[in-house]
């Protein structure tokens, strides 16, 4: 189908939801639509908050789905959407689960050999000072959260016991990952393409909530400092991470370089943020794309996926 034919439809953008990322997701999903209503698209927002959501779609034929965290990036609404049979952009049912859970993720790639920190898994009895005298410095985290909601250092036991309880509010489990000390990379993921990598910069101890959405002291840098062979090094890496979970069509994935100068995976997310803060766009700026020519090839990748 031409883009002249998509735009005969009606493109339904699911935003919203019932996660922590609610309000992330809202931001993202006004950015889309104002987006594909530049490039000549007839749009109609959805929140799956809404009572009638489903009653929503009626009519329609494709959704460009920006929810972020459980329910929208979990493999949840995906399936809704295959039993419902409509079409949707990004990742289908097994590669949206599996980059929601970490510690899945994580055990994927030890088993195929794509570099990733150590990690446990926490609970109420686990013997604290044994996870630390394994790992050493953790950062603590849901395990099925994004956005760094719930992640916590911790040095000692007594941090990573109290780091534990403030994560355990969140669904899925918690999750201790081995502390990388070096910089942090993302990797934006367009169909089979790695755009050009973001090295961020915090002054907060770690690249936080607050440091992603809500500061403006973060510094973001693109092109990130990497020469040619580190930067198809990372490149490759991501796309690799990406692939090896069964993820399609577009994502981010977010890694560590330590002392020695390796790349690690820390995770992909399926559905990154389009917020005024967020890197995919940044990356696709980099790489000569605008938010509309982003997010319209974001839609016709989903649209020649389905055959």
């Amino acid at each position: 189908m031409s883009v002249e034919e998509l735009k005969q439809m009606t493109i339904a953008v699911l935003l919203g939801g019932t996660s922590a990322e609610r309000e992330v997701s809202l931001q993202s999903g006004r950015t889309v639509s104002d987006a594909l209503q530049a490039r000549g698209y007839k749009v109609r927002e959805v929140d799956p908050a809404d009572p009638d959501w489903m009653a929503q779609l009626d009519g329609i034929g494709f959704v460009f789905n920006a929810l972020h965290g459980p329910g929208g990036e979990d493999g949840t609404m995906q399936g809704a959407l295959e039993a419902l049979g409509i079409a949707y952009t990004g990742s289908g049912v097994l590669g949206s689960a599996l980059a929601m859970d970490k510690r899945r993720s994580k055990q994927l790639w030890q088993g195929v050999g794509i570099a990733t920190g150590g990690f446990a898994m926490l609970s109420e009895d686990t013997d604290w000072q044994g996870v630390i005298d394994s790992l050493g410095k953790v950062f603590v985290k849901p395990a099925c959260e994004g956005s760094s909601l719930g992640m916590t250092p911790a040095a000692d036991a007594g941090e990573l016991r109290d780091a534990y309880q403030r994560a355990a509010g969140y669904s899925g489990g918690v999750l201790a990952e081995k502390f990388i000390d070096g910089p942090e990379y993302t990797v934006g993921i367009l169909g089979d393409e790695a755009l050009p990598s973001i090295r961020m910069e915090t002054d907060n101890e770690f690249y936080d909530y607050e440091a992603k959405y809500l500061s403006d002291d973060t510094r973001y840098h693109c092109p990130s400092g990497l020469n040619e062979a580190e930067e198809r090094q990372v490149g490759e890496l991501a796309l690799a991470a990406f692939r090896s979970l069964g993820c399609e069509g577009w994502g981010r994935v977010d890694t560590m370089r330590d002392q020695d100068g390796r790349f690690y995976v820390l995770e992909v997310n399926t559905i990154p943020g389009m917020t005024s803060h967020s890197l995919v766009p940044m990356a696709a700026r980099q790489a000569g794309m605008d938010v509309p020519a982003l997010v319209e090839r974001i839609l016709q990748l989903a649209w020649e996926a389905q055959g």
